[in-house]
């Protein structure tokens, strides 16, 4: 019964995101993803994350495997520059709006502020969230712009109301997501 009610769940959500969910369409979605390499400070890889586009947002699929156990913030930041080891190239985080910081900001939040991720006694932890209004293609609220933006994983976990970056500690893990190719 558990599994009836979960798989159901499972597919209204999938529908709200708009991931196929018909079983005749075998087309992956995820087949379509910019994957995201983070690397640790030292530069050796912590993880991946794949990036989709959906009708609302980003859905970002990560996937550490080799990251310090513990709650970690996690935020898009404006620049697609990780060049460590304290990644600080990667600018602030991504605010088009120029909103404040923190989840629980009743004045919003930033466009990369995103939920911590509690990562295992393993150094693994497979998450999925959706970034709402942005894209990874041309427009506003683009990660992909001319510079890119960046994928960071901070040392301590995002309190959700420290304006500006959540009181989250230094950046330990740092990925770009790249602007699209040119045609060629």
């Amino acid at each position: 019964m558990k599994f009836s009610r979960f798989s159901t769940a499972l597919i209204v959500a999938m529908s709200l995101l708009g991931v196929p969910v018909n079983a005749q369409d075998k087309k992956d979605p995820w087949a379509e993803a910019q994957t995201v390499t983070l690397n640790g400070g030292d530069m050796k890889e912590v993880g991946t994350a794949k990036l989709l586009q959906i009708p609302n947002g980003v859905l970002v699929r990560l996937a550490l495997s080799k990251a310090t156990p513990g709650p970690h913030a996690f935020h898009v930041h404006a620049v697609g520059k990780c060049e460590g080891p304290e990644f600080t190239t990667a600018g602030g985080h991504f605010n088009p709006m120029s909103k404040k910081h923190g989840l629980r900001s009743a004045e919003g939040s930033h466009t990369g502020d995103l939920p911590n991720v509690i990562v295992s006694d393993s150094g693994a932890v497979t998450i999925e969230t959706v970034i709402p209004h942005v894209t990874l293609t041309a427009g506003d609220h683009t990660l992909a712009d001319a510079d890119g933006s960046a994928l960071v994983l901070h040392a301590g976990a995002d309190d959700y109301t420290t304006d500006p970056t959540g009181n989250a500690g230094g950046r330990m893990a740092c990925g770009v997501v790249a602007p699209p190719q040119a045609a060629k």
